[in-house]
């Protein structure tokens, strides 16, 4: 008898997936399974607004090599990187929420999210970038006027 195939929604494939412990209940897989890492609303809205305002950028792209981190909005002739934070996946001080099933893994990956979030702003500003970070409760107005001033600020130092 043939070996059945092990597709990625087997219990044991999501076990063995760099010690992710499984789901702890089958909605809660269908949740993880729907969240977005990119074009979330948040992200489409900034962009959006950004794009009627005049600016154009790129978009998922990692601002330098090396950076594990992929900028939500890159500028980069102006060296800007922007981020749209979620607040779960971030920890944002007003949303952040503690899951209790699986705490102790939660607790560690959220706390390695924003490890790795510092050390990407440290070694972009570094290399002479500018990050700013958004949470995604932020309206995209506030955020799109900070992000216009700091590109007419960079176009104007760098036409000097």
């Amino acid at each position: 008898m043939a070996k059945q195939p092990v597709h990625g929604n087997s219990a044991s494939a999501r076990r063995n997936r760099r010690g992710v412990p499984p789901a702890s209940s089958e909605a809660a897989r269908l949740r993880m399974q729907r969240t977005r890492q990119r074009d979330t609303a948040a992200e489409l809205a900034l962009r959006s607004a950004l794009h009627r305002a005049g600016l154009r950028y790129r978009v998922d792209l990692a601002p330098i090599p090396g950076v594990r981190g992929r900028a939500d909005v890159v500028f980069p002739r102006q060296r800007i990187a922007v981020y749209v934070d979620g607040c779960f996946w971030h920890s944002c001080p007003v949303h952040q929420t503690h899951p209790r099933a699986n705490s102790a893994w939660w607790a560690a990956k959220l706390q390695a999210n924003r490890e790795r979030d510092a050390d990407t702003d440290r070694r972009l500003a570094e290399a002479g970038w500018l990050v700013l970070r958004f949470w995604e409760h932020e309206a995209p107005g506030a955020a799109t006027q900070v992000v216009l001033e700091a590109v007419r600020a960079r176009q104007a130092l760098r036409f000097r």
